[in-house]
């Protein structure tokens, strides 16, 4: 299987990595943020730009990128707008998405973009295509909030986010009870082992799935999501706490 890497960080390799979000509004907010995070154990940081006040001003956002590079130093950054119909904080067109993806990718100041899979198949192997054209990364995502779809359909939608060409297909998805959570454990294994040729990234949300945020490498999912102030999903757990369980269970495999 192909490994990510970004900077100094390799995903699927070792134990899975920890991203932490940045949620904040102001562009002061989001740096004041950034700059906390030299004491945690932080493998990459997502700027969920869906919070950020001036997100539809491109320039505006590009100085923020620009100075949030500077803050992390070598710290890899996820560039995520989560849209509204994916549980995200704004909606926003097709085409604005696509611009805005393609400006801060072509930008420099970001490592990896995330692009929702089911926002229509040409624009997204555009977007996928060009960012890679501009060295970044493409994180391949899909939310669900209501529900858990079963385990053959989870599947199906990482091998399509596969076919796309993004480098780690994502999938997060609500459990409506403890099965749901097995089952997209279950799906994530039997991806890892049959078809996926990339590192993957799957959750279960909220406190029932909070297993799945922890037990990734037993299962094949590459990266988790952890909070060092403002959770951006619900059932994310404190990072500290987080890289504690991870590297008990890494040494135990």
């Amino acid at each position: 299987m192909k490994t990510v890497q970004v900077r100094n960080v390799i995903i699927g390799e070792g134990r899975p990595k920890i991203c932490v979000p940045i949620v904040g509004q102001t562009k002061e907010e989001i740096l004041t943020e950034a700059g906390s995070f030299a004491e945690f154990p932080i493998d990459v940081v997502e700027w969920r730009a869906d919070w950020y006040e001036d997100v539809f001003d491109t320039d505006k956002v590009l100085e923020t990128a620009k100075e949030l590079n500077t803050v992390l130093k070598d710290t890899p950054i996820l560039f995520t707008f989560r849209t509204a119909k994916e549980g995200g904080e704004k909606a926003i067109s097709n085409e604005a998405y696509q611009n805005l993806n393609l400006a801060v990718a072509k930008s420099g100041f970001v490592d990896l973009i995330d692009v929702e899979a089911f926002t229509g198949d040409e624009i997204v192997t555009n977007i996928i295509s060009k960012a890679h054209d501009f060295n970044v990364k493409v994180v391949s995502s899909n939310h669900d909030f209501d529900k858990t779809p079963e385990k053959e359909e989870l599947i199906r939608r990482l091998c399509k986010m596969q076919e796309l060409d993004a480098d780690i297909p994502k999938i997060a998805v609500m459990p409506t009870c403890r099965r749901d959570v097995l089952m997209l454990l279950d799906a994530t294994l039997e991806m890892t082992e049959s078809y996926a040729d990339r590192p993957i990234i799957t959750m279960s949300m909220a406190g029932t799935g909070v297993i799945s945020r922890l037990a990734g490498e037993a299962f094949g999912s590459a990266l988790t999501f952890g909070a060092a102030t403002k959770a951006s999903a619900p059932g994310q757990i404190p990072v500290n706490e987080l890289k504690q369980v991870l590297d008990i269970l890494h040494k135990s495999l």
